[in-house]
């Protein structure tokens, strides 16, 4: 390793490790490379050494001006951030003359401004900012000297649309600058070669090195369970806040991980009820207005933080050495994503990770009984990427039109490039070409669709300039919910919620929101107007899609702990019980095979399922299902999906479940059900948003989620009478299939049990029902339904243990849920008020304009 940086390894008493090393030397022979290393083992050092070599030895290719040199791009804006304070210590420490900048869509608009003019040496970004710079007339200009792209967590993009465009971004980039490297880094893949493949389809007939790092000390992990009763059902975790709150207090520093942003607001408020003691503790999700989350990320890194509730928005790489513990309140849902999440704990590679989990029910204690037996024999879960989605290609043709102007032949040639794309066919690709210059055969009459055109040479230009303005303004694959800007009366904005839930407001209502209680007031033009407090009980946001879904992997690991009463010596005792329970009044699902129930309740029949699919399995499961129960006479009159079991309650008994379940539910029924299902008309929505025929943004302008709703309605009926064959419809077809109804889980599944369905015709519920009766799938609605449910589950957890045994103890955890799902918790009720501050971090519910972390 050259001067300085053997001296300034050495001053620290570090040796290089062996993996970075062998990036240097992959580097040095101009290859592309996917580094595969355990947390805290340098890999972002190691992505960095090759171009920090290259600056600080000056070399001559660089040309009088040095330009930027290496793009690194990361998932997560605070990532990237994070990425930057950290690597300008080393580079000050050396002296390097190299200067380091990020560029995401929180950068100030004069710094945009001035890394177009004077680009940084090395620049770091995320995808959605990488496409906007790359549309951008001076584009070559910026990246024509660039010699290295670091894509970090890469596992967290490949086979997702943000990596699809990506993928396209690096084929662009690697014509703007035919010599690029481009170096892969990530602590958790479970298809190495795929990965391999998508991050550099390298023109060597070695393609580019796979280099893996040596295995680190293995977690030490443990289960945590609330004191007193075991929860039956729920998914929030809040009876484990007093333990969660205890281990916080008896650790340094602590992260506590959740799965979804209305849990991390219930979670917060929970522990700051118990906080006694003043620890400050803040809250970080993606809701929450970009300066808050500095702040939080800014007091955890200098130290001034006991804790910090987060969900996924601080998941990867983040670099805090002060972190000695994590929580992960819930089951995890997959096992690559609990080790990202432990890997935040003790950065330290030759030391052990310290992780707590926190089930929320019973299900979840097995779940995370068999995530921590996958970590043991170091396994991990993912799917290999898939094909690239066509709505993203029109964006990316739109966007580099806004560049400057191309032959249809050189960009295939170069979408071709990109691994997601590879085996795009000619056709696929000029109707995508197609649509982007005037929408197709059913709208090239509307001038509002003609955005592309053709000069006698056969290049195609954007038609002007407004059309790249509003191309611009709508880049990015990210199709959330149109969300509304929360503001404090006379303060600042706290975040955004979704636009729906603003619409179930009434003036006076209460929320929780940004770690306080807020009270509606009202809306202006683009805001919901909020004060603080409130007389009325508060309710969550909640998020679409916000849930995690179960992996398949570890989907298979529950099903054999419950098949084999042998593994339970791992369960706790209440959780041996209601399995042993459960064997006297039924039956235990086969690991390969599929246990449905069926039992008289409340004047219904009710059908349990124990498919263990997963959520989004199972909601489109149940959808084919309850089709073909109608078919068959059963009247059925809903169903609910949890990621262990698909739940259906009808008019009259299933007397044939077993044809419920058979493989050609696959055919007429799937078809009729795209055909028909208003899920299709959302995803073609979110299609052809990412794809620029909806417009997110306009200048000037900006579009509620229920226009957006009508507008794509319009459209897609329209393209189904006149143009059945558009493209976007193909691509609502292959999306419908291939992601949101997760049909491969369902054929999967389906082909698993043929000929193993065992059916169970009870009197009553069983025990391994009651979590899903009781824990969704109900609405709530004021004046006395809330009374109506509590008294229906207690009933339900009476039928199933045989009277009034267990009814007492299950009857606040089934309150608490109840509240929960109604979007109803209790109000925080701070003994101490204005003096719970913590090192100057005021409570929920106190301090100056919105400082509360």
């Amino acid at each position: 390793m050259p001067e300085p940086f053997a001296g300034w390894f050495a001053a620290r008493g570090w040796t290089p490790r062996p993996h970075q090393m062998a990036l240097l030397e992959a580097a040095e022979a101009g290859r592309s490379a996917l580094l595969i290393a355990p947390t805290g083992g340098g890999k972002t050092l190691a992505g960095f050494l090759p171009s920090l070599t290259d600056l600080a030895q000056g070399r001559p290719d660089q040309g009088a001006t040095r330009g930027l040199h290496t793009l690194y791009i990361s998932p997560l804006k605070a990532l990237a951030v994070d990425i930057a304070r950290n690597l300008t210590t080393p580079i000050e420490e050396m002296g390097l003359p190299i200067r380091v900048e990020t560029r995401t869509g929180d950068t100030p608009a004069n710094r945009r401004q001035r890394q177009r003019e004077n680009p940084p040496e090395i620049l770091l970004s995320t995808p959605e900012s990488l496409v906007l710079l790359l549309s951008l007339p001076d584009a070559a200009e910026i990246f024509g000297r660039l010699r290295a792209v670091v894509v970090d967590e890469v596992h967290a993009l490949a086979g997702t649309k943000r990596g699809d465009q990506l993928a396209l971004c690096l084929s662009r980039l690697q014509r703007l600058s035919p010599g690029l490297r481009r170096i892969g880094l990530s602590a958790t893949v479970a298809q190495p070669e795929a990965l391999r493949a998508w991050i550099a389809p390298d023109a060597r007939p070695e393609g580019a090195a796979l280099i893996t790092g040596q295995g680190g000390a293995d977690p030490s992990l443990e289960i945590v369970l609330p004191e007193g009763h075991l929860p039956w059902g729920g998914h929030m975790g809040l009876a484990s806040a007093p333990e969660i709150y205890r281990r916080i207090g008896g650790a340094g520093v602590t992260i506590v991980f959740v799965n979804t942003r209305a849990q991390s607001e219930l979670i917060f408020q929970a522990l700051w009820r118990l906080n006694d003691d003043n620890l400050p503790i803040a809250l970080h999700h993606g809701s929450l207005q970009i300066e808050q989350r500095r702040k939080v990320e800014a007091a955890m890194a200098a130290g001034r933080l006991r804790a910090v509730v987060a969900t996924a928005s601080l998941d990867m790489g983040i670099d805090w050495g002060a972190v000695d513990q994590v929580i992960q309140v819930g089951a995890p849902k997959g096992v690559s994503r609990l080790m990202q999440r432990i890997g935040r704990a003790n950065h330290r590679m030759d030391e052990p990770s310290r992780a707590v989990l926190v089930p929320a029910n019973r299900f979840e204690v097995i779940e995370c009984t068999a995530a921590i037996e996958a970590v043991a024999a170091h396994e991990l879960d993912g799917e290999a990427p898939r094909a690239g989605g066509l709505d993203v290609l029109a964006q990316h043709v739109l966007a580099l039109a806004c560049h400057a102007p191309f032959r249809a032949d050189d960009l295939y040639a170069e979408v071709t490039q990109a691994a997601p794309y590879a085996a795009l066919t000619r056709r696929d690709f000029d109707d995508v070409l197609r649509f982007a210059e005037d929408g197709g055969y059913a709208l090239h009459a509307y001038e509002r669709f003609r955005k592309l055109f053709r000069d006698s040479e056969d290049f195609i230009h954007i038609r002007d300039e407004r059309v790249a303005r509003q191309v611009r303004m709508n880049l990015g694959t990210i199709t959330d919910s149109p969300m509304v800007k929360v503001r404090l009366r006379g303060g600042p904005v706290l975040g955004d919620v979704e636009e729906w839930f603003v619409s179930t407001l009434e003036p006076g209502h209460c929320f929780l929101f940004a770690g306080q209680t807020l009270r509606y007031e009202g809306m202006d033009a683009l805001s919901v107007i909020v004060s603080r407090g409130g007389d009325e009980e508060p309710r969550v946001p909640t998020y679409a899609g916000a849930r995690l879904p179960l992996s398949t992997y570890l989907s298979r690991r529950v099903r054999a702990i419950l098949a084999d009463p042998r593994r339970w010596g791992a369960l706790p005792e209440p959780v041996r019980e209601w399995l042993r329970l459960q064997q006297r009044q039924s039956e235990l699902p086969d690991r390969d095979g599929l246990l449905i129930e069926s039992f008289p309740h409340h004047g219904r029949w009710f059908m349990v399922a124990y498919c263990f699919e997963g959520r989004l399995a199972h909601q489109t499961l149940g959808m084919l299902v309850t089709k073909r129960m109608e078919g068959m006479g059963y009247g059925p009159l809903g169903y609910l999906a949890t990621d262990y079991v698909l739940a259906t309650w009808s008019a009259f008994e299933p007397t044939e479940p077993e044809r419920l379940f058979e493989e050609d539910i696959l055919g007429e029924e799937l078809e009729e059900w795209i055909a028909e299902s208003s899920m299709l008309r959302r995803t073609f929505r979110n299609i052809a948003t990412v794809a620029g025929l909806l417009e997110k943004n306009h200048p000037g302008a900006e579009k509620s989620g229920r226009q957006m709703t009508m507008n794509a309605d319009l459209i897609y009926d329209v393209l189904r009478k006149h143009d059945p064959d558009h493209i976007l419809l193909r691509a609502t077809r292959q999306e419908a299939a291939y992601g949101l109804t997760d049909v491969r889980r369902i054929a999967g599944l389906l082909a698993r049990v043929r000929g193993r369905i065992r059916v169970r015709v009870l009197d009553r519920v069983s025990p391994l029902a009651v979590p899903a009766l009781i824990e969704e799938g109900r609405e709530w609605v004021p004046g006395g339904a809330e009374d109506a449910l509590l008294a229906e589950a207690a009933a339900l957890v009476e039928e199933a243990t045989d009277g009034a045994e267990h009814f007492a103890e299950v009857l606040s955890e089934v309150t608490e849920g109840v509240r929960i799902r109604a979007g109803v918790v209790d109000r925080p009720r701070h003994r101490k008020g204005r003096e719970r501050r913590g090192r100057g971090l005021p409570g929920p519910r106190q301090g100056a304009r919105g400082d509360s972390a």
